[in-house]
């Protein structure tokens, strides 16, 4: 009796392929380390562009005649780690400051002549940015365990106050030469970085060129800064 084989009885058939050698395998991950270095460096930049156009705007490109007020610190200083205390006793990291614009004074707690009117003008130049000014944060260093007059603390509503260690503050503001720290208003990015000086004292003759400064900071940074953290 003749049997036919059936298609099921044919052997299987195989393509044998050949296994990529170690160097390819080591070869191709360099080359995809690589292009994910260059596509992460394409991505840091396109996400730092707004904020260098902006400056490069507000210091390069600037119309004849125009003169900051404002002293451009340069190289610019990032906000340390330093450990502050908030007027209620609890403890904060300086750099939680970041994500907003800020404009520093720093004094003695008791706070003097001097000192309240730089206080009186920083929530006035804060105030006088209108719609602009939940951008910007006033910011009072006490540099001491001085306690705070009391007849100051309601015009302290809406500022941050927050007690430092004077050693480590003088790692990173600095005041002119001949001045001392508590004579200037300081202004910080909302990257962090401590990034202008105003000149030492303020006044109802100077306080105009400290907003048009603030006012074009505001400007310049627009598209790429926003209200609150």
């Amino acid at each position: 009796m003749t049997s036919e084989r059936s298609n099921d009885d044919h052997p299987l058939g195989m393509t044998v392929h050949s296994m990529p050698t170690p160097q390819l395998l080591v070869t191709d991950a360099v080359v995809r380390t690589r292009l994910g270095r260059w596509k992460m460096l394409v991505v840091m930049l396109i996400c730092a562009a707004p904020v260098v156009a902006s400056y490069t705007m507000y210091y390069v490109v600037r119309p004849e005649g125009r003169r900051n007020f404002g002293e451009l610190i340069e190289p610019q200083r990032p906000i340390p780690p330093i450990a502050a205390t908030d007027i209620q006793g609890g403890k904060v990291n300086l750099q939680s400051l970041k994500d907003q614009w800020l404009l520093i004074s720093v004094s003695s707690g008791a706070c003097d002549p001097a000192c309240t009117n730089r206080l009186y003008f920083q929530r006035q130049l804060r105030e006088g940015l209108g719609a602009e000014k939940d951008r910007l944060d006033w910011v009072w260093l006490i540099t001491d365990d001085a306690p705070i007059p009391e007849a100051f603390k309601p015009g302290l509503k809406g500022a941050t106050v927050l007690r430092v260690s004077p050693q480590e503050l003088d790692k990173w503001l600095e005041p002119q030469a001949g001045h001392a720290l508590n004579e200037h208003l300081y202004v910080v990015d909302p990257m962090g970085n401590w990034m202008m000086r105003f000149p030492p004292g303020i006044s109802l003759d100077n306080a105009p060129k400290h907003k048009r400064d603030l006012e074009r900071l505001m400007r310049a940074s627009a598209g790429w800064d926003k209200a609150g953290r």
